[in-house]
């Protein structure tokens, strides 16, 4: 995958590749690629309401907890996430995991993860209630 600057959202240590987002696409998918450096602050367990999540891992371990489920997702594996289901992604592991993330409907895109990243992105501790209340107007909801 290429991915230009323009492209990229980095939430802390996390970085977010687009290659379809919502002003790019039809609005039926958003897709980027997730990279997790070992050891990275990720998002909190939750759940989007009206929004399906698959995940494919390129390189690396993604541990995604399902459902209070663990899967270590390597190379070639994948894992559904039905809306409605709680969910986290983490990397557990010393090397850096990069999974392919596919979201559809294109609901949930860059503009969600931008204003996450402004939240994030600052000196000291993020304002956690600014951060709840994206992702509610967003269709996350905190678990």
């Amino acid at each position: 995958m290429i991915a230009h600057d323009r492209d990229v959202v980095r939430i802390g240590a996390l970085e977010l590749r687009f290659v379809v987002d919502e002003t790019t696409g039809s609005g039926s998918l958003v897709a980027f690629e997730f990279v997790i450096p070992p050891n990275a602050r990720v998002p909190a367990p939750h759940f989007h309401q009206d929004v399906d999540e698959m995940i494919y891992a390129l390189d690396g371990i993604t541990t995604s907890t399902l459902d209070g489920q663990r899967h270590e997702l390597r190379t070639g594996e994948s894992l559904f996430v039905p809306r409605g289901s709680t969910h986290t992604h983490e990397n557990l592991h010393d090397e850096t995991a990069r999974s392919l993330v596919v979201l559809t409907p294109g609901l949930i895109g860059r503009r969600y993860f931008e204003e996450i990243a402004a939240e994030v992105n600052v000196p000291g501790k993020p304002d956690l209630a600014r951060i709840k209340e994206i992702m509610l107007r967003h269709g996350l909801v905190p678990a």
